[in-house]
């Protein structure tokens, strides 16, 4: 996975914690260059964003191997079993913490510009980096954390080798990494733009969040207006959203689908809003085939699309799944440039049948490697589209996405589909 830049990867990272939202979190970011990636998390969780400073205290001939580290409030961590096998004297241990304690004194004052510590103690706090190398900073924050009274301690980093994120599970009570590659040599190459962060930048961001709090975005339970019934439904819309995404499910599923439910967390966490309601009403939807009824769905979809335009002047893209994705297609071959784009997750679009060649919106099939009776179909679908298409391939995953990783896949294909669809691109 390649991040464009520290902003990128902390709007993806944002989407993948989207599940801590409701823990009220502090977000910490580790100095320099994970403060960026930080920032763009806690704005995403409505969460307070402060620095963890950390200094490690390394052995005086082999400064790579630490000993211990330490941090703000006078908080100190010491592996006597290091201090002992490095023959560390007590002389030695002094000199070094002395002299890291003074760079940690004046990298607080220089980020925070006088500004308080977040509280942290009894809360969930996530550590936050632009990506590990050896891991022995971010399980030395994990440490300190922990030691200032954090109850819970996640890492969330966007990428990593491997064999740290193994290690770094022992010293966090959860890791949220995004990319594990085995071909790994530094954080850098998988940064489009890896420059480096400047102290003014990391004070700017912490100046911000603290004079403009983020609000998380609040979900807002709405009757949806499609014709002549109401249907139930949950909006969201962050503050500046530019485009917002509705969620066409299918087979029976509904606006409580966990599956539609992650990929909309990390639309919102992304910017972007989110309208999940149900195609039918319950009387409906107790019988089966009504699911199959395309156009009846189709129509649903216009009337809640022309609802929703009441309430946001906003791009509109449609996320459909299993049938839902046919009754997108559908309804978007009659919409013009009313919905900017079209997502399918292990969609039925061939249901969509002769309506295929008349979609305009920029579309992608998203389908799951294994499965092959949906993905023949998906194929079939995609060679009588003519509007800008796209079919990926999600390997190894099944009809649901339920294999590890494979919906977290499916959400950033979606981001980053409808983010370019949707809103406006710098020049």
């Amino acid at each position: 996975m390649l991040f464009t830049d520290r902003v990128d990867a902390g709007q993806r990272l944002a989407g993948a914690l989207g599940h801590l939202r409701k823990a009220d979190p502090v977000v910490l970011g580790l100095p320099r260059g994970g403060v960026p990636v930080a920032f763009q998390v806690a704005r995403a969780l409505g969460a307070p964003l402060d620095v963890i400073v950390v200094r490690k205290l390394g052995v005086p001939y082999h400064r790579e191997l630490g000993f211990g580290a330490i941090g703000e409030g006078g908080v100190r961590v010491i592996s006597d079993d290091i201090v002992r096998r490095g023959h560390v004297s007590e002389k030695d241990v002094a000199s070094v913490e002395r002299a890291e304690a003074a760079e940690l004194t004046r990298q607080a004052e220089r980020f925070r510009a006088d500004r308080p510590r977040v509280g942290i103690r009894g809360r969930t706090v996530i550590v936050v980096d632009d990506g590990i190398a050896t891991g022995a900073t971010a399980a030395a924050a994990c440490e300190v954390v922990r030691a200032q009274g954090a109850a819970r301690v996640v890492l969330a980093v966007p990428v990593a080798p491997p064999d740290a994120v193994s290690w770094l599970r022992t010293e966090a009570d959860e890791v949220v990494c995004l990319s594990t590659p085995r071909a790994f040599s530094a954080v850098g190459e998988w940064y489009q733009d890896f420059s480096q962060t400047p102290d003014e930048e990391v004070v700017a961001l912490l100046a911000q969040s603290a004079a403009d709090p983020p609000q998380p975005a609040k979900p807002e339970d709405v009757e949806v207006e499609a014709g002549p019934v109401r249907l139930a439904g949950e909006l969201v819309l962050p503050e500046g959203s530019a485009a917002v995404v509705m969620f066409a499910h299918g087979s029976g599923s509904s606006r409580l689908s966990p599956r539609n439910r992650a990929v909309a967390t990390a639309l919102n966490a992304a910017g972007l809003g989110t309208l999940l309601f149900d195609l039918l009403t319950e009387p409906e939807a107790a019988d089966r085939r009504n699911v199959f009824d395309i156009e009846v769905l189709a129509d649903r979809l216009t009337g809640a699309t022309a609802w929703l335009r009441t309430r946001t002047p906003v791009p509109i893209g449609y996320f459909g799944a299993s049938t839902g994705a046919a009754a997108a297609l559908w309804a978007a071959s009659s919409a013009g440039p009313e919905v900017g784009a079209v997502v399918s997750r292990g969609g039925r679009p061939d249901l969509a049948g002769s309506r295929l060649p008349g979609v305009r919106a920029p579309t992608l099939l998203i389908v799951g490697g294994r499965d092959t009776t949906v993905l023949d179909l998906n194929r079939q679908a995609e060679s009588a589209l003519r509007c800008e298409c796209r079919l990926v391939v999600v390997p190894g995953a099944t009809h649901l996405f339920e294999e590890p990783g494979a919906l977290d896949e499916v959400s950033d294909l979606a981001r980053d589909w409808f983010t370019l669809h949707l809103t406006p691109q710098e020049p």
